[in-house]
């Protein structure tokens, strides 16, 4: 890292000099190596000179009246020293004139090629005030584009921890959510059947694998989701009776893309929690259907009214937790649908999911 940011200002301070120099050929030394007369050694030195006033004018401006007083909007303060700058460049420009005798000089030069040299001073102080006033300007602009665009990209920095905080913190809630309710099913499942009960704590066990270990990255393979989500299935069909009918399909063709983790279980585990019961006949359908990037997720249930469904309303912390991660992974690209249908006690959740 040290040695990258070396390296990127060792670049622009190379950038700097290169593009120095190409002001200086084309706007102070273009005329005298153009011209059709010798002119005095003075004026390289002049030219030398108002070089360096307009370098340490550019980086006055830039380094210190931009940061200190246009960005913190004391625009008054900043426009004063703007005036005073300008100013003082022409003036020094006009001493070092002066102080090297070179408007003397230039007339001897032009006799001497048999030349007469017009009185254009006032045009040449235009030009150097249309010179610094352009440097200037250019400085400022540079300088609030490069403030505004390091505002953005930590602003932008700022955003992405803030997101993957508030991530990391849903999915924490939703896993010891999914443990909880999967272990009770357990506990309850071995005052029935020990054996079956061993089994099931042995798949709960290579699914909180998957948890601790796989879901830990951004993103997940798609395979595994469904692997889980089968899994899932699998252990919760251990504790119930033949009242319950339950329909799993799954992509023929699977294009095995990355996806979010996590992201299906909640709305599955809401089917089951609302979905069953021991005395009544019920429905639970679940289809992962894939074009390619394309998701289509359908959980359909039957309304159970038992005490569980009426102590806590459907969704619970597990949808409303997904809700907000879909939001934040996948803005525009998804969209829920959580109807319920009081003609056929059926409640039915789609999600409509493009991966890429």
């Amino acid at each position: 890292m040290i040695i990258q940011k070396t390296n990127s200002r060792f670049i622009a301070i190379i950038i700097h000099v290169l593009v120095w120099g190409v002001f200086g050929l084309a706007i102070l030394f273009y005329q005298p190596l153009t011209g059709d007369i010798a002119v005095p050694y003075q004026l390289w030195i002049k030219q030398v000179i108002a070089l360096c006033l307009l370098a340490s004018a550019y980086y006055v401006n830039s380094e210190i009246l931009v940061p200190r007083f246009l960005l913190k909007n004391r625009t008054g303060y900043y426009f004063f020293f703007v005036v005073l700058a300008i100013v003082s460049f022409l003036l020094l420009n006009k001493y070092t004139d002066n102080w090297l005798n070179l408007p003397g000089l230039m007339q001897a030069a032009f006799r001497h090629q048999g030349h007469h040299k017009p009185d254009d001073h006032s045009r040449f102080d235009l030009v150097d005030f249309i010179i610094i006033a352009l440097v200037l300007g250019i400085g400022t602009s540079i300088t609030a584009i490069q403030k505004w665009q390091a505002d953005k990209q930590s602003n932008l920095l700022l955003q992405q921890e803030k997101t993957s905080s508030e991530l990391s913190f849903l999915k924490a809630q939703i896993n010891p959510h999914f443990f909880f309710n999967t272990l009770n099913n357990i506990y309850a499942l071995t005052y029935v059947d020990a054996e079956t009960s061993r089994k099931a704590i042995h798949q709960l066990s290579r699914m909180m694998r998957y948890l601790l270990y796989d879901t830990q990255q951004a993103q997940t393979l798609l395979s595994q989701e469904i692997n889980f989500i089968q899994d899932y299935i699998s252990l919760m069909q251990l504790r119930l009776t033949d009242m319950v009918k339950i329909h799993f399909e799954q992509p023929e063709n699977l294009v095995d893309l990355p996806v979010a983790p996590m992201i299906f279980l909640p709305f599955v585990e809401n089917a089951f929690k609302h979905g069953t019961s021991v005395n009544e006949k019920s429905d639970i359908h679940i289809s992962i259907m894939q074009l390619y990037n394309h998701l289509d997720l359908e959980v359909k249930n039957t309304i159970i009214n038992n005490q569980s469904a009426a102590t806590d309303e459907y969704g619970g912390i597990g949808l409303e937790n997904t809700r907000r991660r879909l939001d934040i992974l996948y803005p525009g690209r998804h969209e829920l649908k959580i109807t319920t249908s009081t003609e056929t006690n059926e409640y039915k959740i789609h999600l409509k999911l493009n991966l890429i």
